[in-house]
């Protein structure tokens, strides 16, 4: 009973690390996502938050990509359920991943001819 209630309480605690990740990630990306009330003077605040928000969705679809051809018990098969939602979610890092980096290259574009305070 009590090693049922430690595992639970693992994965709980797996699971809110990474509810919490994302939660610090989305804060992170905000900017980004309203690209549009972004201006010039805080452009450079924006990046740096951006960058760091780029890189934890980079950490965390290398560990879904391990996840996926790797799986921690490698004599246990993995459920094809579990198979497909790690594809989709990889896929939806991925394209995540390919937004934000494209909204910023659309800030760096953006900028006119002011100059970039970088």
């Amino acid at each position: 009973m009590e090693r049922a209630k430690s595992s639970v309480f693992r994965k709980g605690t797996k699971v809110g690390f990474v509810l919490i990740l994302w939660l610090i990630t989305a804060w992170l990306l905000y900017p980004l996502i309203i690209l549009d009330s972004v201006n010039i003077k805080n452009a450079k605040e924006y990046l740096y938050r951006s960058a760091v928000g780029i890189a934890i969705m980079l950490i965390l679809f290398g560990k879904t990509i391990f996840d996926l051809l790797f799986p921690q018990a490698i004599s246990k098969k993995m459920s094809l359920l579990n198979t497909i939602f790690l594809t989709l979610y990889c896929m939806a890092l991925a394209s995540g991943i390919i937004f934000m980096v494209s909204r910023m290259i659309v800030l760096y574009l953006k900028r006119g001819d002011s100059g970039f305070p970088f």
